[in-house]
C-alpha cells in the first residue's frame, strides 16, 4: 500500500477553510485540476454517504464517497468509488487545526492507496503534487480571492445514511412473472458488515426453488413486504460497519451466502461473506463463477475425491456449474462423462472437457454409461427426481450420488435399500456449510482464482440481463436453453 501525506498553513481562520473543504462538491470552484463536478442522486454536499462525480481536466473520471464529516474535529473521510486512474482502495482524509494566533489554519492530507505493478512512483507523486500540494496552493488563492467567505453552521451527521437501492422480489411464491422490481433504501452496514454497490448478480438454480417456495423457510413471506432472492453479487465496497477488517470503500469484492437478497443494487451483508476480486476478474466473471466455482471445488475436492481414473458422470454438463465441474475434472484426470439435453450443448460440454456427451431430453443414460465405463464412480446430479432411478442403475460399485439440485422437480425420500444392492452411498451437500470460517472462502475462492488464471477454467458463456428483467432470466433458466451461466446487471 502506499501512503501520501501532506501537510500546510492557510493564510484564513479554520471557520473560513473548513466552510469550502465540507463542501465535498467545491472543488471544481477551487482546484486546478477539476474540470466538472456534481453530487449524485440530488443530495447534499455535505451529506455523508453522497457520491461526488466529477472529471479531471486531463480527461480522467472519478466518483468518490463522503465517508465522514465532524464538524467539531474538522475532519473528512472519503474514498473512491470507481476512477479511470488506477488508485485501488483509495482512501483519504482531510484535517484542520488552529494555528495558536487563530487566524491561520494548519491544513493536513493524507491517504493510503494500491497500484498497479510498476505505477507506484508515478501514482504517488501525482496524489502528493498533483493534488495535495496543488490544491494547497489553489485554495489558498481562492481565499485570498474571496472565495466562500461565509462559513457554514455546524451540524451533527451520522457517520453513514441509507442510500437508494433498486431491488427485484416477489410477493407470493409462483411463476418467473412474479419477480417484480421496485425502489427501496439499503440501509448503513450495521457491525461486521459491508455495504456493496453491485455490479454484477448470479443467478442460480436455487433462487428458482425459493421463488417457487420449494424453501419457505429460506425465503420466508411477509405481508406487506417483497421477499428477495439472490445469493452472490459482486461490485464495489461503499463502506464498512465497526468491527470490520481487512475491507475498505472502493475495494473490489464478491460475496455469498446462506441468506438471500442479492437481488438489488445495493446491500450490505456480512464481511464473512465477502472476498476482495483479483484485477483479472472483472464483476460479471466473478457473479458467473464464484458460487457456481466453490461448488465445482467441494464436490471435486471434498464429496468426489476426484483424482486420476476417476469415473464421473456430470449432469447439465453445459450448465453452471457443470462446465467448471467437466473443465477441473479433466484436469485432474477424471473419465468425464455428461448429459445434456441438445446437440449444441454436446458442442459446449466437449470443449469443456467432457470426454463422452449422452443428448437426452427424456433423463435415459444409465445403458450409455454403462457401455461407455462400466458404470460411474461419482454422479453429480442437479436433475432431481425424474433421474432417480437411472441414476441408480448407472452407478458402479462403491459408487457416490451426489444431490446439488432439483430441476426436474423435489427429489423423492431414498429408501437405504436402494442403496444396499451395490453398496452405493448418497450425499446432499449445501455449499455455504463448506466455507463457514472467513478463511475457508478466501482459501477456496484462491483456488477458483488460480485455476481460472492458470487455464484449467475457462470462463464460460455468460448471459446478461438487466435487474428489472429478472423475471425474464428465469423463465429463459427454466427452459432448459441455457449455456453456462446468468447474471444481471445493474
Amino acid at each position: 500500500m502506499q501512503r501520501v501525506v501532506r501537510s500546510t498553513i492557510i493564510d484564513a481562520p479554520i471557520e473560513r477553510v473548513w466552510a469550502v473543504l465540507r463542501d465535498f462538491n467545491s472543488h471544481d470552484q477551487w482546484h486546478d485540476a477539476v474540470e466538472t463536478s456534481r453530487i449524485e442522486g440530488g443530495e447534499r454536499s455535505d451529506q455523508v454517504g453522497c457520491i461526488r462525480n466529477f472529471t479531471l481536466k486531463d480527461g480522467n473520471r472519478i466518483r468518490e464517497q463522503l465517508l465522514t464529516l465532524s464538524d467539531t474535529d474538522y475532519r473528512s473521510t472519503y474514498c473512491i468509488v470507481e476512477a479511470t486512474v488506477p488508485l485501488q482502495r483509495y482512501v483519504a482524509t482531510i484535517t484542520l487545526k488552529p494555528v495558536t494566533d487563530g487566524r491561520r489554519t494548519f491544513w493536513h492530507w493524507e491517504s493510503s492507496f494500491a497500484t498497479p505493478p510498476g505505477q507506484e512512483r508515478e501514482l504517488h507523486d501525482m496524489v502528493a503534487k498533483g493534488v495535495y500540494e496543488t490544491g494547497f496552493m489553489n485554495l489558498q488563492r481562492h481565499l485570498r480571492q474571496g472565495g466562500d467567505l461565509q462559513p457554514r453552521g455546524s451540524i451533527t451527521m451520522p457517520t453513514a445514511l441509507p442510500v437508494p437501492t433498486r431491488r427485484v422480489g416477489i410477493r407470493r411464491y409462483g411463476e418467473a412473472e412474479l419477480l417484480q422490481p421496485e425502489d427501496a433504501m439499503a440501509e448503513p452496514p450495521a457491525e461486521g458488515e459491508v455495504r456493496i454497490r453491485q455490479r454484477a448478480i448470479g443467478i442460480n438454480f436455487i433462487d428458482v426453488y425459493l421463488r417457487r417456495g420449494w424453501m419457505p423457510a429460506m425465503l420466508p413471506l411477509v405481508t406487506g413486504a417483497s421477499a428477495v432472492p439472490g445469493m452472490e453479487a459482486a461490485g464495489t465496497v461503499l463502506d464498512v460497519g465497526s468491527h470490520v477488517n481487512g475491507l475498505l470503500p472502493g475495494d473490489r469484492v464478491a460475496y455469498l451466502g446462506p441468506v438471500p437478497g442479492a437481488y438489488c443494487s445495493v446491500r450490505s451483508v456480512p464481511a464473512d461473506w465477502v472476498v476482495r476480486l483479483p484485477p483479472a476478474v472483472e464483476d460479471p466473471v466473478a457473479a458467473a463463477l464464484l458460487l457456481k466455482g466453490l461448488t465445482a471445488d467441494m464436490l471435486l475436492r471434498d464429496l468426489g475425491h476426484v483424482g486420476p481414473g476417476t469415473r464421473l458422470l456430470v449432469h447439465a454438463a453445459a450448465g453452471g456449474v457443470g462446465l467448471l465441474v467437466c473443465a477441473w475434472a479433466r484436469r485432474l484426470g477424471a473419465r468425464v462423462l455428461g448429459t445434456v439435453s441438445t446437440e449444441q450443448k454436446a458442442r459446449i460440454a466437449r470443449e469443456h472437457g467432457c470426454d463422452e456427451v449422452i443428448v437426452t431430453r427424456d433423463y435415459r443414460f444409465a445403458d450409455a454409461v454403462q457401455r461407455a465405463c462400466g458404470g460411474a464412480d461419482v454422479v453429480i446430479d442437479g436433475l432431481g427426481d425424474a433421474a432417480r432411478d437411472e441414476n441408480l442403475a448407472a452407478l458402479a460399485r462403491r459408487g457416490h450420488w451426489i444431490s446439488l439440485g432439483q430441476a426436474s422437480g423435489p427429489l423423492q425420500p431414498l429408501a437405504p435399500d436402494a442403496l444396499v444392492a451395490k453398496s452405493l452411498s448418497f450425499s446432499r451437500p449445501v455449499v455455504f456449510d463448506y466455507v463457514v470460517e472467513p478463511r475457508q472462502l478466501a482459501e477456496r475462492a484462491q483456488r477458483v482464482w488460480n485455476a481460472l488464471a492458470d487455464g484449467t477454467l475457462k470462463v464460460p458463456p455468460i448471459e446478461h440481463f438487466a435487474l428489472d428483467a429478472a423475471a425474464q432470466a428465469h423463465a429463459r433458466l427454466e427452459t432448459r436453453a441455457t449455456i453456462g451461466a446468468l447474471i444481471l446487471i445493474t
